[in-house]
C-alpha cells in the first residue's frame, strides 16, 4: 500500500483528524523486530482516540485501544495471547512493534483511528 505525502503547512480544522503511516513498506528477515509508525494529528488537544491496527484488509484486528491524545503509553502487549505484538504511544506517534517476526506476520497493516466525541 502507499502513503501520500502531506502538505506540511496544512493544519487540521476543529474536529479534523489526519493519520499518516510510515514507513509505507518494510521488508524483514524472520527473527527481526519490526516497527510500524502511525502519526495522528488532531486539532483538539483533549481528544480521545480509538486506535486499531488491522492486518490484511480488516480481517484481523491486532490491537484495539483508547488513547488520550496528550498522554504517552509505554510499549504494551496488544493482547495477552500475542505478546510479540506491542503498541506504544508517544504523541503524536503510535508504534506497532512485531517482535521476532515470523512468516505468518507478512501482510498489509493499517492504522485505523477514530476520534471519539
Amino acid at each position: 500500500w502507499g502513503v501520500s505525502p502531506r502538505d506540511p503547512g496544512a493544519v487540521p480544522t476543529v474536529g479534523a483528524l489526519r493519520v499518516i503511516q510510515d514507513p509505507s513498506k518494510v521488508q524483514v528477515t524472520a527473527g527481526d523486530n519490526v516497527a510500524l509508525g502511525c502519526q495522528v494529528e488532531v486539532a483538539e488537544s483533549k481528544a480521545l482516540l480509538r486506535m486499531e491496527w488491522v492486518k490484511d484488509g480488516g480481517l484481523g484486528v491486532l490491537c484495539d485501544t483508547r488513547l488520550q491524545l496528550v498522554t504517552p503509553m509505554p510499549p504494551t502487549p496488544c493482547v495477552p495471547h500475542a505478546p510479540r505484538v506491542q503498541l506504544a504511544w508517544q504523541p503524536p506517534w503510535a508504534t506497532l512493534s512485531l517482535l521476532r517476526a515470523q512468516g505468518n506476520d507478512s501482510g498489509r497493516y493499517l492504522c485505523r483511528v477514530t476520534l471519539e466525541i
